[in-house]
């Protein structure tokens, strides 16, 4: 890992870092928790990112030697009628040293994170279904928790389908999306509460060909017990979402989505915000080589001035046998407008909408607008091991607008006129003890560049994310 010679690590002030009796004998029992689902290691249940989409009935109706776990995480009411439940505990140690870029005591942090979900899935005859998933999302020792850190207990997901035929289905209630690539609606899973819909889709698939609209209202997450604000017009997202099957190995998808936003707020901007995003996104593969390219175009209108911004996307990834080992070595770019002219009637600043919390890593401090980057990246699978590096070189596409955070919120205003905002070094390594328990560690270091050290902000950041995470 590079540190240039010019760059000073001060070590933080550890007086502030609590580790209760508390809060070790919770971990001790969690870990005794892992421990006692070692026996259902044999199991072929595949756990998706959302769990609706688990294979608990194929895997599990016609086995006839289920296992204690099996037979409690199945239960047949009748020929076609099951019952599943499920769950996951993720644990986390998260820490900033120099958060804003100051070698400061107070940006210097080491807090936990602590999420809990349970579900329950009901299907009666392959047409009915009824899902219910509850969150608990705790956070211990941040000096400044935010909105995504926290919420004691929540519904997470609460949503009846039908399904007509093998055409058309429908669906209502509360829901994780993610679309696509991620890149403009996704749930969130980088912080400690996800993001949620309030919507009511439908959706129809061929054979080479399925469409999903849907109108939704995002929850607005708040800390204490079933307190979540829900169905607040103020913001709404309308969706058709299209993907072509051009042949066995290449897609296209093809969207609109329209958003309705009374709280914007820009570095030229802010104000009720009308804003419509049309796209398109090729991706497949050629031979050992992958690829994910995507466009967008948005125009609208917020307060007294239009908008027009737009970005393009590439990713390209080649599997490549270096030894005895298959690597995975690829690329990202994105060029993503920023506005041009703070005086002009025109807002050029592109809004990528709902993306996930950790676009450019989990480090999470540069957000999709007025950015372009490059983010060269190695990844390879050593058995249960899994280690990727990756460097990412950040500029301003317009150097009158500010760069925004992972949230789309401004967190550094346009206050000088140089483009080079930084360049990030990243490590991830990830264990898969079992189908169950994954242990992740990633770091990142970000170097801050001329836009950054004129507004003072000098310091280089690193920050440290440990995860414990078990699916049941």
């Amino acid at each position: 890992m590079l540190i240039r010679a010019d760059d000073t690590f001060h070590w933080p002030n550890f007086q502030n870092v609590k580790f209760t009796k508390m809060k070790t004998k919770i971990i001790l029992a969690l870990l005794g928790f892992v421990s006692s689902i070692g026996i259902s290691q044999n199991t072929l249940i595949t756990f998706s990112l959302l769990r609706q989409y688990d294979d608990v009935v194929d895997t599990l109706k016609h086995n006839p030697s289920k296992n204690t776990y099996q037979q409690i995480k199945y239960i047949p009411l009748s020929k076609h009628t099951s019952l599943s439940f499920g769950g996951s505990w993720r644990f986390q140690y998260e820490s900033f040293f120099n958060e804003q870029f100051q070698n400061n005591p107070d940006q210097d942090n080491l807090w936990y994170l602590n999420r809990v979900m349970l579900h329950a899935h009901l299907k009666i005859k392959g047409k009915f279904e009824v899902f219910a998933q509850v969150n608990s999302s705790f956070i211990g020792d941040k000096d400044n928790p935010s909105p995504v850190d926290k919420d004691e207990l929540a519904m997470n997901q609460f949503f009846i389908a039908y399904t007509f035929n093998d055409h058309w289905s429908i669906g209502i209630g509360r829901e994780n999306l993610i679309l696509g690539s991620n890149r403009l609606v996704d749930l969130r899973e980088g912080p400690n509460v996800r993001r949620s819909f309030d919507l009511t889709q439908v959706n129809y698939r061929s054979n080479n060909f399925s469409a999903k609209a849907f109108f939704a209202i995002p929850v607005k997450p708040n800390p204490y017990i079933f307190d979540n604000d829900f169905l607040e017009f103020d913001e709404a997202l309308s969706t058709l979402y299209t993907t072509i099957s051009l042949n066995k190995t290449n897609h296209l998808d093809a969207y609109v989505f329209y958003q309705k936003d009374d709280n914007a707020n820009y570095n030229n901007a802010q104000g009720n915000e009308r804003r419509t995003s049309i796209g398109l996104r090729y991706f497949g593969n050629y031979k050992t080589l992958k690829f994910n390219n995507e466009a967008v175009y948005q125009f609208g209108n917020i307060e007294n001035q239009s908008i027009r911004a737009w970005t393009l996307s590439m990713q390209l990834e080649n599997r490549t046998k270096l030894g005895n080992q298959l690597y995975n070595i690829g690329v990202k770019s994105e060029i993503i407008s920023g506005d041009k002219n703070q005086n002009d009637s025109v807002l050029n600043t592109f809004d990528a909408l709902y993306p996930s919390g950790a676009y450019f890593g989990r480090v999470a401090r540069f957000g999709p607008s007025n950015l372009i980057d490059l983010h060269p990246y190695i990844n390879s699978q050593f058995k249960k091991l899994f280690i990727e590096f990756d460097y990412d070189v950040f500029w301003r596409h317009s150097i009158n607008d500010g760069v925004y955070n992972a949230a789309l919120l401004l967190q550094y205003p346009n206050t000088n006129n140089e483009r080079f905002i930084g360049q990030q070094v990243g490590t991830i390594i990830g264990y898969k003890m079992s189908k169950h328990i994954n242990l992740e560690f990633e770091s990142n270091i970000i170097f801050p560049g001329s836009f950054l050290k004129q507004s003072n902000q000098i310091d280089t950041l690193y920050h440290f994310k440990f995860t414990t995470e078990i699916k049941f």
